[in-house]
């Protein structure tokens, strides 16, 4: 290995301590806090979530987040509870 590769490798060792040290003592979110991405996935796989990204206009997604922050289910409910509203109830009707 060159000398580049081990300074680099002790550096990203530094960084991953620093890291465990943070979450240990609470600077980051823990599990008791908020799940991991591998169970969030899989909690909303259970309650038949999917995800969907799309691109929307600026102005559209600034309402969006407005109404979103004052919304008890965040954005995701308050698209579950828009979007149905403003769909045809049969994919056909369109």
């Amino acid at each position: 290995m060159k000398k580049t590769d081990l300074e680099k490798n002790k550096g990203l060792k530094i960084a991953n301590s620093l890291k465990q040290a943070a979450a240990a003592r609470g600077g980051m979110p823990g599990p008791a806090q908020r799940p991991d991405r591998r169970e969030q996935r899989r909690l909303d796989q259970e309650q038949g979530l999917v995800p969907f990204a799309c691109k929307l206009d600026g102005a559209l997604v600034k309402r969006l987040q407005a109404l979103a922050a004052d919304h008890p289910g965040g954005m995701t409910g308050l698209l579950n509870e828009v979007l149905p509203r403003a769909l045809p109830q049969d994919p056909g009707q369109a």
